[in-house]
């Protein structure tokens, strides 16, 4: 499977001045938003909501923060309210990969299109 790169704005509700547009590797293995630690700072004053243990998918044992409330959108699909996690992330010849996970997703009724390597509009939510 290839990787699948979208764009993502994260805004801050309290002070909308406050966001954060790049490109995210869409991970449906993650739950959150995620974005580096480094990165806390460019979306101003947030509520720490929670701290939380995590594995990684090298089944490392990190811990990591949420918060929040933050409006996100993927370009091309509607916005969301949700969360961010903040983790500690090496860059790579210094450049982040934040991840976007299945509960982002599925919130802005979003699918992924596994062979054509891309995004896809979900017509109808799920209920069952």
């Amino acid at each position: 499977m290839g990787r699948i790169i979208t764009s993502v704005k994260i805004e801050n509700l309290k002070d909308p001045t406050k966001s954060i547009r790049c490109d995210s590797l869409v991970d449906t293995g993650a739950s959150y938003m995620v974005l580096p630690s480094a990165w806390k700072g460019r979306l101003g004053d947030l509520e720490l909501i929670d701290k939380v243990d995590l594995e990684t998918a090298t089944q490392a044992k990190i811990e990591g923060e949420i918060h929040g409330p933050v409006r996100i959108q993927i370009e091309g699909f509607r916005p969301i309210y949700n969360e961010v996690l903040f983790i500690d992330m090496e860059p790579e010849d210094g450049i982040y990969e934040p991840l976007v996970g299945y509960i982002i997703l599925e919130q802005s009724q979003v699918a992924v299109d596994l062979l054509g390597h891309c995004l896809i509009h979900v017509k109808r939510m799920d209920l069952k």
